[in-house]
């Protein structure tokens, strides 16, 4: 692949599972950073900022730093101060992330804009229905991303994406959705790194927001049978990536690397 310059790379379940660096996956990083090629960590985590998954992936080994990772919530950040600026946001979201929310106006009460991040103990009942009452009295509906589920150490979790889909359909409104397979947030990380979407490979493990996302707007995709890759999710998908590995350790030998 001599044309690629670059390589996105998702981090749950591609380099690690609950922050434990996954078997080769420190070794995969080193050598592709070795060989030149940009890097973006492109997450929809929404548990932790920039800095502090830069530091979890620091003591896991990995050679990275803050401006190597782009989130789900800075892009919403970004696009909520551009698209809708000086508007109140209710935030849902399990995880502090107002550090990488700067310039965004948060409230409790009359929100112009819900805001619905990752799930967790506080999408309780009380929390989606206060949430619904926003949206039934005009208020925008924006998600960090739409995934259904991540993978733990503890096995499949319910994310905020299951959620969604019940306040978009109660509410009779569509969400507006920032993060990965959304094109914006691919467009991002292209930009960030300077190259052109021919000439970056995206690595994740989630067929359809890390791979074919990426795919309809022209970066080849390498899906690893590791994090939350399920064989059946990968025969009823919207598509076919364009290379499949048993993990990110293997992507040197795809990439032409590996002695």
């Amino acid at each position: 692949m001599e044309s690629v310059r670059a390589v996105l790379i998702d981090i749950d379940g591609v380099l690690t599972v609950s922050w434990e660096p996954l078997p080769g996956a420190v070794e995969a990083l080193r050598e592709i950073r070795a060989a030149g090629l940009g890097v973006a960590l492109v997450t929809n985590t929404t548990s932790r900022t920039r800095a502090s998954i830069a530091e979890a992936l620091a003591g896991a080994g990995f050679e990275v730093g803050a401006e190597d990772v782009l989130t789900a919530p800075a892009l919403t950040a970004a696009h909520l101060a551009e698209h809708f600026p000086g508007a109140r946001c209710a935030l849902f979201n399990s995880g502090d992330i107002e550090a990488d929310l700067g310039g965004i106006t948060l409230v409790d009460d009359r929100p112009d804009v819900v805001v619905v991040g990752g799930a967790g103990p506080e999408f309780d009942y009380a929390a989606l229905n206060r949430a619904f009452g926003y949206l039934q009295r005009g208020a925008r509906l924006l998600a960090v991303h739409r995934n259904l589920y991540w993978r733990t150490e503890a096995g499949l979790q319910l994310d905020s994406g299951a959620f969604l889909l019940g306040l978009e359909k109660a509410a009779r409104v569509e969400a507006e959705v920032m993060g990965k397979p959304s094109p914006a947030f691919f467009e991002a990380a292209l930009a960030r790194l300077g190259v052109a979407a021919d000439q970056a490979l995206m690595v994740g493990d989630d067929i359809e927001s890390d791979v074919l996302g990426a795919q309809r707007i022209g970066i080849t995709g390498v899906l690893v049978r590791t994090g939350k890759f399920q064989p059946e999710t990968l025969a009823s998908a919207s598509g076919a990536p364009d290379h499949v590995v048993d993990s990110f350790a293997d992507l040197p030998a795809l990439l032409g690397l590996a002695q």
